[in-house]
C-alpha cells in the first residue's frame, strides 16, 4: 500500500477501505490540470499543520464534489521538504487522526496539486511568478510560524532579492501589480494574535523601503494599502501536530502502509508522508477577500467578522485553553508529571483546571456565537489534554510562563475588577499565581530539584524569592509583596486588584514543606 499508487490510479480502493483508509473521492488529475490553469490558491509553508489542517479541509471540500480546485503549496525555508516529503509521494500525504480513546482514523488527502521551492535559485519561482500573474490567483496562505513573519534592515537592504518569505511573498505581489493590480487576499492561518497584521507590516516593510530606494514606483505601495485589491484578514487557528509518532508507524506498518519512513532534513524538520494530529480543530477566518476565496466552509472553516475572529481568540487564550495549560504545567512539574495526558488522571489536577475555566474564568468571557465557549472547554478537557497520543509535557508548556501569566490569568482579573465582580469567587486562578512562586524554588513536592524551563525573567524571579525557606513559618515573607506587585507579570498589581494577601496565604500553605504543594492543591480545589 503506497500512496504513488493512488495517484497512479494503480491501486486496490477495495483493500485500502478494508482497513480503514478513507480515499479521496474526487478525480486527482482532473483537479491538478484545472488548478494547474487556474490556480485559486498559493499557501506558503510546507510543514505538517498544513497538511494536517488547511490541506485537508480543501480535501473535504473537494469531497463534496461541490469544488474543483486544489491548493499549491510554496515552502519559503527548508527546501528538502519539497524534495523528501512531497516529489516521492506526488504530493499526496496521509493524515491520522488521533483520537483520544487510543485509535486512529486515516484519510488520503489529495489537495496539494504543485509543491514548489519558493526561492530565486530554483526553477520554481518561474511557475510563481506565472501563478501570481494569472487574474484566477484569490487567497495566498500562510503556516510559517510566527518567527517566519521576521525581517531586518540586512535583508531589506538586498533589494528585489530578499531571503526572509516576507520579502519573496512582497516580491511576487510586485509581480502582481505588474500584471495589473490584480486582487488578492494575503490570509495567515498562523497561531499567532493578529495574524494578519503580522503579514501586513512585513509585506509594508519591504514595499516602503524599495519605494523610498527607488526600486519600484509609488503606485505599488497605494496598491498594497487598497483594500478593495489587496486584504490582509485575521484568523484563529488551533490544531495540534506533533512529529510523526512511533506508535502511529507501527500501526501503519501492521496495515502494509509502506509510505512510513520518518524524515528529519538537515535543518532538522521533523515529517514523514504521514501527518499525525489531534483530532480537535478550529479555524476561524475574518471574510474579507478581494477576488473569491475556496469555499473552505465546506470543509469545517468559520468565516465571520474580524471582531468576532479577536472574541474567539481572547475566549482561547484567557479562558478555555491557554490558561488551563499554565496552571497544570506549574503544579505538574512540582508534582513530578512528565505527560500532559497523565496529568489528567489526577484525582485533583482535573477538577482544577475544569473550576478554573468553567466556574472563575467563565464568567467574563464574551461568547463569540460561532464558537460555544462551554463546547470548546469540554473538548479540551475531555478529548484534547487526555489524548494517549500526544506527547506533550508540562516541562515544555511551562517554557516562558513568565511572559504568558499577564494575558492568561491577568486579562481575566482585570475584567473582575472593572465589572465590579465579587473576588472572593477567584480561588483556584490565585492558587495558580500562589503556585507560581513556589515554582520559582526549582523543588518539587518532593523536595528534589528540577530545572525550571527557559524564560527570560526566570533568573530574575527566582532571585526574588531565593531568601524563602520552605518549611519555615516564622520568616520574613516581604519578598511576596514584590513578586506579587508586578504588573509586567501577572498583567495588574494582585495587591490593588485585592487577591495580594490571600495569594499570599497560599503561598505560605505550599512551602510548609514536603508534600505540601499536593495538600494545598487537594484542599482548595475540593472545597472550590
Amino acid at each position: 500500500m503506497k500512496l504513488s499508487e493512488i495517484s497512479s490510479g494503480t491501486f486496490n480502493a477495495a483493500e485500502w477501505e478494508a482497513k480503514g483508509y478513507e480515499l479521496p473521492k474526487f478525480d486527482i488529475a482532473a483537479v491538478q490540470k484545472k488548478t494547474h490553469d487556474e490556480p485559486t490558491w498559493v499557501h506558503f509553508g510546507g510543514g505538517n499543520i498544513f497538511r494536517a489542517f488547511p490541506a485537508a479541509i480543501l480535501n473535504d471540500a473537494l469531497n463534496t464534489g461541490k469544488y474543483d480546485r486544489g491548493v499549491i503549496v510554496a515552502e519559503t525555508f527548508d527546501y528538502e521538504v519539497v524534495d523528501k516529503a512531497y516529489t516521492p509521494y506526488n504530493n499526496l500525504s496521509l493524515l491520522v487522526s488521533l483520537q483520544s480513546t487510543g485509535t486512529i482514523e486515516k484519510k488520503v488527502i489529495a489537495s496539494v496539486t504543485e509543491a514548489l521551492k519558493a526561492d530565486y535559485q530554483f526553477e520554481d519561482w518561474k511557475r510563481l511568478v506565472e501563478i501570481f500573474q494569472n487574474p484566477t490567483l484569490q487567497m495566498i496562505s500562510f503556516t510559517i510560524t510566527e518567527k517566519g513573519y521576521t525581517y531586518n534592515d540586512a535583508d531589506l537592504a538586498r533589494g528585489l532579492t530578499p531571503v526572509f518569505a516576507m520579502g519573496k511573498v512582497t516580491a511576487l505581489l510586485l509581480e502582481r501589480y505588474k500584471a495589473g493590480k490584480l486582487p488578492l487576499t494575503v490570509q495567515s492561518m498562523d497561531n499567532c494574535s493578529h495574524n494578519g497584521d503580522k503579514v501586513k507590516a512585513g509585506v509594508f516593510a519591504y514595499a516602503e523601503k524599495w519605494v523610498a530606494d527607488g526600486l519600484v514606483e509609488e503606485g505599488f505601495l497605494a496598491y498594497l494599502k487598497d483594500e478593495s485589491k489587496i486584504t490582509f484578514p485575521w484568523s484563529m487557528i488551533d490544531k495540534i501536530t506533533p512529529r510523526p509518532h512511533q506508535k502511529v508507524k507501527e500501526m501503519l506498518a501492521a496495515d502494509g502502509f509502506e509510505d512510513n519512513d520518518y524524515i528529519e532534513t538537515e535543518k532538522h524538520t521533523f515529517t514523514a508522508p504521514f501527518v499525525n494530529a489531534e483530532e480537535v480543530q478550529y479555524l476561524v477566518i475574518e471574510d474579507n477577500y478581494t477576488n473569491g476565496r475556496p469555499p473552505m466552509e465546506l470543509g469545517g472553516t468559520l468565516y465571520t467578522t474580524r471582531e468576532t475572529v479577536d472574541q474567539v481568540e481572547t475566549m482561547k487564550v484567557t479562558t478555555c485553553l491557554n490558561p488551563l495549560h499554565t496552571a497544570m504545567s506549574i503544579y505538574g512539574v512540582m508534582l513530578g508529571y512528565t505527560l500532559i495526558s497523565a496529568e489528567m488522571a489526577d484525582e485533583d489536577l482535573r477538577p482544577f483546571i475544569q473550576k478554573i475555566g468553567y466556574m472563575e474564568a467563565m464568567p467574563v468571557v464574551t461568547d463569540p456565537g460561532v464558537l460555544n465557549p462551554y463546547e470548546f472547554i469540554g473538548d479540551v478537557i475531555n478529548k484534547r489534554l487526555p489524548n494517549p497520543f500526544m506527547p506533550d509535557a508540562p516541562q515544555r508548556i511551562s517554557t516562558d510562563t513568565s511572559q504568558k501569566l499577564p494575558i492568561r490569568f491577568g486579562e481575566t482579573i482585570k475584567k473582575y475588577v472593572a465589572r465590579g465582580l465579587d473576588m472572593k469567587n477567584l480561588v483556584l486562578i490565585p492558587l495558580t499565581l500562589a503556585g507560581y512562586a513556589r515554582f520559582l524554588k526549582a523543588l518539587d513536592d518532593n523536595l528534589e530539584p528540577f530545572s525550571p524551563s527557559s524564560d527570560p525573567k526566570l533568573e530574575e524571579l527566582m532571585a526574588i524569592v531565593a531568601p524563602l525557606e520552605i518549611g519555615k513559618p516564622e520568616q520574613d515573607w516581604s519578598p511576596l509583596k514584590e513578586l506579587y506587585s508586578r504588573a509586567d507579570i501577572f498583567g495588574t498589581n494582585l495587591y490593588e486588584a485585592g487577591l495580594g494577601e490571600k495569594i499570599e496565604g497560599m503561598v505560605k500553605e505550599l512551602f510548609a514543606g514536603k508534600g505540601a504543594v499536593r495538600e494545598t492543591l487537594h484542599k482548595y480545589t475540593l472545597n472550590r
